[in-house]
């Protein structure tokens, strides 16, 4: 009796196609809308992860705070106080630190003949590449003499160098920075290898000179963006974290002028930030699966009616409640199931499309899966229950007279 009735449900969805289409499209969009924004959430999760990863697990950043004078006014930069010169110190207070790297960077334009490129000038120092995992692919990069004297020395980022010297050798070929009007030319000494989207955007569209070039020359400032701590072998980065913010605190006096964050603490926030996003975006997703199962609600009280004088037959030839009751249920389950078979298989298309855009890791989450199908499950039996009592209830004499 239950296959029958399962086969006499889904001739009833086939006599009207299009209204059956229709009455699924909100199950379909529901599903598939669910599916696709947790999986789209993992696997950009999954991306930054594995770019935060790439720096190396040994990495501490510190960088300026922010404090406010009266009337909420700033009374200085806190990035005054983040100069080249304590680097030494901290390198001497801090045993469990093995590299301190500064970093300061800027928009500037690029000229080379009648090329130009818009990058991003990075002042840093030699120990940036030992950090960062990222070598160069020819020549070399920043050396102690380049900083010592503030040399015109520049590395290239591998699209930088592509775009201005196409098939050239720009080993050693000259170019000119143009940063806040400010005019220098530079020497290449160096193109980086390809790295792609980094934490901090496209590292192969940057350009690296001297730290001391960029603060002497360029922003005439004696201060940078941030440092990057490198904790030494033995030391756990919280050892680390602990050594910097006391050699800081005592320096600076205030613990709201600097910030230490670890990767750990990076991967946590954004594991954080995702999720409540992915959940938020995933509720809204799934109120489409509650108009889907108001449609089907809709779709069945008509059918219902149309096919009044059939349940009349029905009872007469000796149905029971309970028949017409299956018989009913089982067509809006087969509706919601239907339904989130097609939007499990668009919420995959839909994951797959953005993650090649984007160029991530493809990770479809089962639990999105499951818990968006289970859920269009559950709509059809809910919206399907009134209905099918309605049916069940209807007197065979009052059916059979039915016009």
């Amino acid at each position: 009796m239950i296959f029958e009735t399962f086969r006499i449900a889904l001739n009833g969805l086939r006599t009207n196609k299009l209204r059956t289409f229709l009455s699924m499209l909100g199950i379909i969009i529901g599903v598939g809308a669910v599916i696709a924004i947790v999986s789209i959430g993992s696997s950009a999760r999954e991306e930054v992860t594995a770019q935060i990863s790439s720096l190396g697990s040994d990495l501490l950043w510190v960088t300026p705070g922010f404090t406010a004078g009266r009337a909420t006014r700033m009374e200085s930069d806190p990035r005054e106080n983040f100069t080249l010169d304590i680097i030494q110190y901290i390198d001497d207070y801090s045993p469990g630190v093995t590299n301190v790297v500064p970093e300061v960077s800027g928009s500037v334009q690029l000229r080379r003949g009648d090329n130009t490129l818009n990058s991003t000038a990075v002042g840093t120092s030699q120990n940036f590449t030992v950090v960062n995992i990222y070598y160069p692919e020819r020549g070399r990069f920043i050396d102690q003499d380049d900083l010592d004297q503030s040399r015109n020395s520049i590395v290239l980022g591998s699209n930088v160098a592509t775009e201005l010297f196409s098939d050239t050798d720009p080993i050693g070929q000259r170019i000119r920075l143009n940063y806040q009007g400010r005019n220098i030319n530079f020497t290449v000494v160096g193109v980086m290898e390809q790295k792609g989207q980094g934490v901090m955007g496209n590292l192969d569209r940057r350009v690296y000179i001297p730290v001391t070039t960029f603060t002497n020359k360029l922003s005439r400032q004696n201060f940078v963006d941030l440092y990057y701590a490198q904790f030494s072998p033995g030391f756990s980065s919280q050892e680390a974290r602990n050594q910097i913010d006391y050699f800081f605190f005592q320096h600076l006096g205030d613990e709201n002028l600097y910030n230490i964050m670890s990767q750990d603490q990076i991967l946590g926030v954004l594991d954080q930030v995702t999720g409540t996003l992915s959940l938020m975006l995933g509720g809204i997703a799934g109120i489409s699966l509650l108009v889907g199962g108001i449609g089907i609600m809709n779709i069945m009280l008509v059918s219902v009616t149309e096919r009044t004088r059939e349940i009349g037959i029905r009872k007469a030839l000796g149905a029971k409640k309970r028949n017409i009751l299956g018989q009913f249920l089982l067509e809006s389950l087969a509706l919601s199931s239907i339904g989130g078979f097609i939007g499990i298989g668009l919420g995959y298309a839909g994951t797959y499309l953005v993650t090649r855009i984007g160029n991530w890791p493809l990770v479809l989450s089962p639990v999105a899966v499951m818990l968006a199908f289970g859920f269009s499950l559950a709509i059809g039996l809910f919206f399907g229950i009134y209905p099918a009592v309605k049916a069940a209830r209807l007197d065979p004499v009052d059916s059979l007279s039915y016009e």
